[in-house]
């Protein structure tokens, strides 16, 4: 929620920011600077100026543009630096309110690190500048940024474990140029001097670090700034904590650093900083001793402590055999289980196989059978089903495969293929857009004044166009008779329609039926071995199919009765006549189609 009572100056500020481009925002925020230099120091008016700051989003607009590169802003590193002096005293004694958590927790820390990232391509272009004036400048745009940066953790000192930690710094102090290392040094002497107790909260590896780089320029710098600095810089560790002492004195990794101290110049401005760290550095008698005490303490800890986790290693080592063994049992189970299942899903495999071949077995034993059962002039026809079948059968599968292959190879294509038309759809609709605009937002431009001349031009295309193409008028009368014959043709049109479809349906009824016939007969067993109601298999519903049914048997029975000398003149399609007495009195007393036996 926006505060009340805001400043108008605040008020103008933000609106210019919020309309103005990109570029030209860092040039207006530089006015934040004569505001806040302009209002009583420690006054509520100034308190209340930063609250505004930041209630309108300023102070986040200056850590974007710290964010972006020099090179894109108007004033370079002038403008960066002048605009962490103004971030910095925005953010020392403002009180953010309910955003409380947010600003101590993100945008602080933020700060300070995008404070650190501009040191370092300060110092990046620093050393890489060839010309003196700009060294100049970029020198004091670099002290400008540790001041700021000092100047924040001076009203905000949880940060300063933040920067200690941060990988930027480490980066800066490791720097061989001797202008930027003594700032560097001189801001971390200022850090320490304000709350030195977030030296020993960070991480050992750093801690290590800072004092490795601190001695090296003490040891192996011949600039007198960087010694003097360093030396001030580790008086003020080792006074401030025991810790830091113990570590210069015991350590391995500093041993000799009091003798290589001893070999400097007495005559140097730094001589009384360099004594007393020699002093320090050098351990009287009853240190010693206490020390050396304190070292066999340590030893008799370490050496009750290593017992008591062997005895307890020990402990635990019948415990330890069981878990093994239990493991490995439990392994041994598994592999067995999957050999198991290995074993079942093969036997299962080899009767699934089995099975096939029993039915496919059965599957030819009952093709043959139906072959005994079809009559020999539909073998052919029946064969010839089978084989189209088949080959239907197989030209689907491999139709299947082909097209499954093909759509796994196509794939990508067609993802590609969907993805075009998702853009060029996007595409389409904004460039709709855009003309939909051009032509809301284009200008009138009235109409054009008809001459004469095409006045007569256009009235003549007319005339022509009504002369090819007379309209036909009808009266009223026709209309209605032409209506009514359009009604007789559609409802004739219908009637015959429900006629035709009644047909279809009888004709679908009567399909249906004889493939349930012939389907019945298929699997009919032959009548040598045809039990109890089998039989009944055989017979038709249709008078006339039964008729010509036992019209075929008749024929066949007399064909096959006559004498051999009959059958000399005959060939193999010609039909027998069977005597219609005969014919009926077999199918009164023998057969009657269409009816079953009750």
């Amino acid at each position: 929620m926006k505060p009340t009572g805001t400043d108008p100056r605040i008020l103008s500020l933000a609106a210019e920011v919020a309309k103005s481009p990109e570029q030209n925002v860092p040039v207006i925020l530089l006015k934040l600077k004569e505001i806040i230099n302009n209002t009583p120091l420690g006054s509520s008016e100034l308190k209340k100026i930063k609250q505004d700051i930041y209630c309108y989003d300023l102070i986040q607009y200056c850590l974007l543009v710290l964010s972006q590169d020099c090179s894109r802003i108007q004033g370079g590193w002038t403008t960066i630096s002048q605009l962490t002096q103004i971030l910095s005293h925005c953010c020392v004694g403002l009180e953010p309110g309910e955003d409380a958590e947010e600003f101590y927790n993100e945008l602080l820390p933020s700060a300070a690190e995008n404070f650190l990232v501009l040191g370092r391509r300060l110092q990046t272009c620093f050393i890489n500048s060839a010309k003196g004036e700009e060294k100049d400048e970029l020198l004091h745009s670099f002290q400008i940024v540790t001041d700021s940066l000092f100047w924040l953790l001076g009203g905000h000192v949880q940060l300063i474990q933040n920067v200690l930690q941060s990988d930027h710094f480490l980066h800066l102090l490791q720097t061989d140029n001797v202008q930027i290392g003594s700032t560097v040094m001189t801001m971390l002497q200022n850090i320490l001097q304000i709350n030195s107790g977030d030296l020993l909260r960070i991480e050992g590896k750093i801690l290590h670090s800072i004092l490795d780089e601190v001695v090296f320029k003490l040891l192996s710098t011949p600039n007198p700034v960087i010694r003097s600095t360093a030396t001030k810089l580790l008086l003020l560790m080792t006074e401030s904590h025991q810790e830091i002492l113990i570590l210069l004195r015991l350590s391995a990794c500093y041993k000799g650093l009091r003798s290589l101290l001893n070999k400097h110049e007495p005559g140097t401005e730094f001589s009384q900083e360099l004594g007393q760290l020699i002093a320090l550095l050098t351990p009287k008698v009853h240190q010693e001793v206490e020390d050396q005490k304190l070292h066999q303490a340590a030893c008799l800890i370490q050496a009750y402590w290593k017992g008591f986790q062997t005895r307890k290693r020990l402990k635990k080592l019948p415990s330890a055999v069981i878990t093994l063994q239990r493991s490995f049992r439990s392994k041994r189970t598994k592999t067995l289980l999957k050999l198991n299942k290995q074993k079942e899903e093969e036997d299962r495999r080899l009767q699934l196989q089995l099975q096939r071949q029993r039915a496919m077995r059965l599957s030819r034993e009952l093709r043959l059978s139906m072959l005994e059962i079809v009559h020999p002039g539909q073998v052919e026809k029946y064969n010839r089903e089978i084989e189209e079948k088949s080959a239907l059968i197989i030209q689907k599968h491999w139709r299947g495969y082909r097209e499954r292959k093909n759509f796994r190879q196509q794939r990508p294509s067609l993802t590609e293929y969907k993805a075009a038309v998702i853009l060029q759809r996007a595409t389409l609709k904004f460039l709709a857009k855009c003309r939909k605009k051009k032509k809301l937002f284009a200008p009138w431009r009235g109409l054009q004044d008809l001459t004469d001349a095409r006045r007569v031009e256009l009235k003549q295309q007319v005339d022509d166009y009504l002369r090819r193409h007379p309209s036909s008028q009808m009266s009223d009368m026709t209309s209605r008779e032409l209506h009514s014959q359009a009604q007789e043709q559609l409802q004739h049109y219908l009637m015959g329609r429900a006629l035709e479809e009644r047909a279809q349906q009888h004709r679908e009824a009567l399909m249906a039926q004889i493939s349930t016939n012939i389907e019945q007969l298929m699997k009919a067993p032959s009548l040598k071995e045809a039990e109890g109601k089998e039989p009944e298999l055989f017979l038709s519903r249709s008078r006339p199919v039964a008729a010509k049914a036992k019209q075929a048997h008749l024929t066949a029975l007399k064909h096959i009765q006559a004498p051999w000398w009959k059958k000399l003149g005959e060939e193999a399609g010609d039909e027998i006549d069977v005597p219609k007495d005969e014919f009926s009195l077999e199918l009164g007393t023998l057969f009657i189609g269409g009816t079953k036996p009750p």
